[in-house]
């Protein structure tokens, strides 16, 4: 199999490709790029593997005119930017101890070496310049099947990093087919060691959630984290029973996929805090949650939060109740979004001021709401 596409056929790729073979090295892509390229899908980040050493790679790209970044000497790694695109060079690596998320590791000349290091079969798997697929693993097979499975023992795997627990599901919900289901060697090796995601800090609990229910359908993956016991271990509190009519809402209506929606769909205790979100997702999860269970109507969700959030909020409303969710609304939601108050606290002067003219506005501005914002300027202040 050979790789083609922009990606790979950029000028300023190859130049970093060239750079290290005629150094005498070998140049290959490896994980995520050659990952979605088979797939088909968007490559956004480029790795390269070799077996020339990070020192060697430095001096390499300086001697070629690109721009040696050593971004992370202490796994291997030399950022290569080559016409304003970074391009991620590690070295060969061979666990030598692993404990937890920390290794210690040795450079290799071996790219089986290097492959075993990884995580699942679909993430060993690396490309030549020319594109030419290099398979040590048989990832490829795993890949084309759409089967996430660990490298040789998932429970070895997971021990190097228990953060591996959290990928295998975020890879089955991005890559996974949802007919055939998770690995059940790796679920059963994610059950026995769920207890030890309290190791890991909640900065990279939380992005892995995030990025997990930003996939197209993360339904079956959370369902199989609550089975075996990953879900209560990361959200405490949570029910994952909302998550899958809410994917159907969304499809229904054309809407896009929004990590922030489905996780005010799980709910879950101190879900902020746990996950460690901004302040920005964390304000606009409270006030999904908090409308999800109001009874504020669609024209004053759109009117007060804005066509996104109240649309949102009909959607959770619709998944939580288990209701049909009316595609319409959104139209209206976008309606009275636009709408602005045909009153201003100038009209109200000087019969009101101070605290009065604060509630004499806010009486206007319900009856114009629920007029459907039909009121206009001169029956409201006749009213």
């Amino acid at each position: 199999m050979k790789l083609t596409g922009d990606w790979i056929e950029r000028p300023a790729t190859q130049a970093v490709c060239r750079m290290i073979e005629q150094g005498g090295y070998q140049a290959l892509f490896v994980g995520g790029c050659v990952r979605n390229a088979i797939l088909g899908a968007s490559v956004n980040d480029i790795d390269i593997a070799t077996d020339a050493h990070p020192e060697t790679v430095i001096s390499l790209a300086g001697a070629a005119g690109l721009k040696p970044v050593p971004t992370g000497l202490e796994h291997g790694t030399v950022t290569v930017v080559s016409d304003h695109v970074p391009h991620e060079v590690t070295t060969f690596r061979r666990d030598v101890e692993t404990f937890g998320r920390h290794a210690v590791v040795a450079y290799s000349e071996d790219v089986a070496e290097d492959a075993r290091r990884r995580d699942f079969t679909m993430n060993a798997l690396y490309a030549r310049p020319d594109g030419t697929v290099i398979d040590p693993l048989n990832g490829l097979r795993d890949l084309q099947a759409r089967h996430v499975r660990f490298i040789d023992d998932p429970e070895q795997r997971i021990r190097e990093d228990y953060l591996r627990i959290l990928r295998f599901f975020r890879f089955h919900a991005w890559y996974g087919d949802p007919v055939a289901g998770l690995d059940p060697e790796g679920l059963g090796a994610v059950a026995t060691h769920a207890d030890r995601l309290s190791d890991l800090s909640r900065e990279r609990v939380g992005a892995e959630i995030v990025k997990l229910l930003s996939a197209p359908d993360p339904a079956p993956s959370v369902a199989a984290m609550r089975a075996c016991g990953v879900l209560v271990a990361v959200l405490p509190g949570s029910d994952d029973r909302g998550v899958a009519p809410l994917v159907h809402h969304e499809q229904q209506a054309g809407i896009t996929p929004e990590p922030i929606r489905r996780l005010a769909a799980l709910g879950g205790d101190g879900v902020a805090d746990r996950l460690r979100l901004s302040k920005a997702q964390s304000k606009r999860l409270a006030l999904l949650r908090r409308e999800a269970s109001s009874i504020t109507s669609a024209d004053e969700l759109g009117y007060r939060h804005g066509a996104e959030t109240g649309v949102d909020v009909l959607l959770l409303r619709s998944a939580l109740l288990e209701v049909p969710f009316d595609p319409a609304l959104c139209a209206r939601v976008a309606h009275a979004a636009k709408a602005t108050l045909p009153v201003t606290p100038h009209d109200l002067m000087p019969a009101y001021s101070g605290p009065a003219l604060g509630m004499r506005l806010a009486e206007l501005e319900r009856r114009w709401i629920d007029s459907g914002f039909r009121l206009s300027r001169d029956e409201l202040l006749a009213g």
